[in-house]
């Protein structure tokens, strides 16, 4: 039985209940003879297919509540295929459901051959569905470069491929250590500029004398031992995109002039008289808050916002839901091949440590602490002493299945009397549960204070 196809019947005629129970027999039928009914079997059963009599009680020959049942029906499961049954001479409703996201609508008297061949499409339609979205999820990865699965990294990877495509100046933000060249390496990896260079200098690592003949180049005789004429590096980029890394630390006497090459698009060589168009994608990134540099009076706001024309937040490594074994996996396999050690995992101890501690130095920090384990172990696990982490005691993202299930169970139920205002009939019909097996639920997880409250 578990295996069959779910089907809800929502129809108040006890006597085409019975007929549909019997004709519908291939399907796990599901009978509803009103809107409430019909709410609380959607619940607790999710059917993949409805049908659904415009004709409910209080008033069988008024569409309306019918229609109501379909608006709810279509809230809680937007997926379901709701087929609408009509009356002979009620066409204008059958339609008005159709716009209102109803997959199908059969007209009475109720032929079951026909009406079968409906419910079928219906359920073939819903398989494939379900069929696509398990292949997109399936193949869901990351960018080149990045090692992640977390909600967090793939959502902001789908960002990324929606910008790389354009024109527009990129500000990435995010900790030091997370990742900012290599997401700027995807950008300009996925836009129509791959094919020429990019080039990255960091703000932070030159000298203020020499970053602006190092960003914007120099005539021969500019400065002593200026010998020759040198393209700086936006230049040398042209065609291509140039990164900006730690644009927070670029001096404020250099902003105007990189706020001016990017409203005209236009540099002029360290001194030299002529301006050189370049055509170059920016993308600059930093790790530290740049409104409070505005405010401070260290960075200009007019180049913010024109650096800023799309900004992209990378969340620190112990935001990213589960990726932190992920990546010290894939850095563990990567440095035993390089160092010919025998080690092929983590100890439970371990493995703990690595997604319990905070990483403030983010895939940075793992990455140094993982080369540095791999080169020390001896067997071919690498241990707590390995990694120089401390035994945890956290086990606050539990790996249980029962365990996660019971955390789940226990904060839709404390939801639900909260919503319900605690209420007990309500909460169940709310949860889709009948009152004992709510009552059971709540004395399992200690929640009976809860009721008496």
């Amino acid at each position: 039985m578990n295996n069959q196809k779910t089907l809800l019947v929502i129809e108040d005629d006890t006597g085409l209940q019975k007929q549909f129970k019997w004709g519908f027999d291939k399907y796990q039928t599901v009978i509803a003879g009103d809107r409430i009914e019909a709410i609380n079997a959607i619940r607790r059963n999710t059917p993949s297919v409805v049908t659904l009599d415009l004709g409910l009680p209080p008033d069988p020959t008024n569409a309306s509540e019918g229609l109501k049942t379909l608006g709810d029906i279509l809230q809680l499961a937007p997926a379901t295929k709701v087929i609408v049954v009509t009356g002979n001479d009620d066409r204008e409703n059958a339609i008005k459901s159709i716009a209102m996201g109803a997959y199908d609508f059969y007209q009475k008297p109720v032929d079951l051959d026909i009406l079968t061949l409906i419910i079928d499409r219906a359920f073939q339609l819903d398989q494939l569905e379900k069929d696509n979205i398990r292949l997109q999820q399936q193949t869901k990865e990351p960018l080149a470069g990045i090692i992640a699965s977390s909600p967090e990294m793939l959502k902001l990877s789908r960002n990324i491929q929606k910008i790389a495509p354009t024109s527009v100046n990129v500000l990435l933000l995010g900790e030091s250590g997370t990742g900012k060249e290599v997401l700027a390496k995807a950008i300009h990896n996925l836009s129509d500029r791959a094919e020429k260079r990019f080039i990255a200098v960091n703000c932070a690592a030159i000298p203020e004398n020499l970053l602006e003949s190092e960003l914007f180049g120099y005539e021969k005789g500019a400065f002593t031992g200026a010998t020759k004429q040198t393209k700086g590096k936006i230049e040398y980029a042209s065609g291509g995109t140039f990164f900006l890394d730690e644009i927070g630390d670029l001096p404020f006497s250099l902003q105007a002039k990189l706020l001016r090459f990017l409203q005209e698009r236009k540099i002029e060589r360290l001194g030299g008289r002529e301006e050189i168009a370049v055509d170059v994608r920016i993308i600059c990134a930093t790790h530290q808050n740049i409104r409070s540099l505005i405010e401070k009076g260290t960075f200009r706001e007019d180049l913010y916002f024109r650096i800023a024309e799309m900004t992209v937040n990378i969340p620190p490594l112990r935001e990213r839901t589960g990726d932190t074994i992920l990546i010290a996996t894939a850095l563990l396999k990567r440095y035993a091949a390089e160092n010919n050690k025998a080690a092929k995992g983590f100890t439970d101890e371990a493995a703990q440590a690595i997604e319990t501690y905070s990483w403030p130095g983010n895939v940075r920090e793992l990455e140094n602490k993982i080369k540095r384990a791999v080169i020390m172990s001896e067997g071919n696990q690498i241990t707590l002493e390995d990694l120089e982490l401390e035994k945890t005691t956290d086990f606050s993202a539990p790996l249980n299945l029962k365990e996660v299930r019971e955390n789940a169970e226990t904060a839709a139920i404390k939801r639900a009397l909260a919503y319900t205002d605690n209420n007990m009939s309500q909460t169940a019909k709310l949860l889709g549960i009948s009152r004992p097996t709510l009552y059971t639920l709540m004395k399992k997880y200690g929640m009976e204070s809860l009721e008496a409250s």
